[in-house]
């Protein structure tokens, strides 16, 4: 028999992640220039300015493997959280981590439960260990925790919440996280994924990491991508147990986060103005974003993250009308929302480009609408 025939059915059914289309490939399509990517949730402002000096002034050393250890980031991070060095690890962004988890607590024939409409990497990840992703849907585009509590079976060993949600930008609040918590027992391992912390301002908002003394095994996964702006670099982190550290740094290669991102994570730790000015620019960009949504009629889900989830009508076909006109969306038919794109909030500039963009595609949608 070929190797290629001894390849299992749950792998041959895998759909590969789709990530946005880069501005290059664009560009080089559509012969234009000048084109705005608002698709994946990238910091517009780019990388903290002290993160650059830190890679800058350390060129020099690339022929050298980097800290197997991340010792000097895990050092900053654990001060700066407030928690046991020995509780960190980091991860080729928070993804490795989920791959980490599953590959550590997993078996095959094992059972994780997730909302149908989260990070799609999840499903992706459980599936290629052998395991059975439980889908949940959402409840007015939200986790609904007590549907997902009630989705627990003795097979299953991980549940994966995402708070902000992505796509929906959705948030679960203090109350039904803490009854959630009551109904998982001490087998089980929650894995919350919040990649967009920062940019919640909701004093109901529950930090997962105070609830970590609490008896239940929870994995905490955050990211340099997004806030920091160091996408391209790959870094993110988890925060568990001692216990459980220790398990997933058993299955960790070595060498798995490169150098310049260590230099550049530990850098940007220390540049709040630039963690500020991107607060303060991603506000000033949903509350016009929101507004103009509103004024072109498009219903839009109120968003906790750096993005927004906007209902179009054809989300695949506003997509592939944006981009010759140089603006790039995330359809999200993968998420099963094929009427909905979503948008990453940009500089202003930015923003009133896909504006501009967006009425010259949606008004003949609402007159050819109102002519009928």
């Amino acid at each position: 028999m070929s190797i290629f025939a001894r390849v299992p059915e749950y792998i041959r059914s895998l759909i590969p992640y789709a990530p946005g289309k880069p501005v290059e490939e664009v560009e080089r399509e559509y012969g234009i220039a000048g084109s705005v990517k608002l698709a994946s949730n990238e910091n517009p402002l780019g990388p903290s300015p002290r993160a650059v000096k830190a890679l800058r002034d350390r060129l020099h050393e690339l022929h050298l493997y980097p800290d197997g250890d991340c010792f000097y980031l895990k050092r900053g991070l654990a001060k700066q959280l407030g928690v046991a060095a020995e509780r960190l690890i980091f991860g080729n962004g928070s993804n490795e981590l989920i791959e980490l988890a599953v590959r550590t607590f997993m078996r095959a024939g094992d059972e994780a439960v997730m909302a149908r409409q989260a990070f799609v990497v999840y499903r992706l990840v459980v599936q290629a260990a052998g395991g059975r992703p439980v889908v949940v849907p959402l409840k007015d585009f939200t986790h609904d925790l007590e549907a997902m509590a009630g989705a627990i079976t003795p097979r299953t060993r991980i549940v994966f919440l995402a708070n902000p949600n992505n796509p929906t930008g959705t948030i679960f609040r203090r109350a039904a996280w803490e009854r959630f918590l009551e109904r998982v027992g001490p087998d089980l391992l929650v894995i919350v994924d919040e990649a967009y912390f920062e940019y919640v301002s909701d004093p109901e908002y529950p930090d997962s990491l105070d609830y970590h003394a609490k008896g239940k095994h929870i994995l905490t996964l955050r990211t340099f991508s997004k806030l920091y702006g160091l996408a391209g670099l790959r870094i993110g982190y988890g925060v568990g147990s001692e216990e459980m550290v220790d398990l997933m740094h058993r299955v960790r290669q070595p060498f798995n986060v490169n150098a310049p991102a260590q230099w550049a994570a530990l850098a940007a730790l220390a540049d709040r103005e630039h963690v500020d000015r991107t607060l303060a620019v991603n506000r000033e960009g949903m509350r016009y974003l929101e507004r103009e949504f509103s004024r072109l009629g498009l219903d839009h889900v109120p968003s906790r993250a750096n993005f927004i989830l906007v209902r179009v009508g054809n989300g695949q076909a506003v997509f592939e009308e944006l981009l010759p006109r140089g603006v790039i969306v995330r359809p999200m038919g993968v998420y099963d929302f094929p009427e909905h794109v979503r948008v990453t909030i940009g500089t202003m500039a930015e923003n009133n480009r896909l504006i501009k963009e967006l009425e010259a595609i949606v008004k003949p949608v609402h007159r050819s609408a109102e002519a009928r």
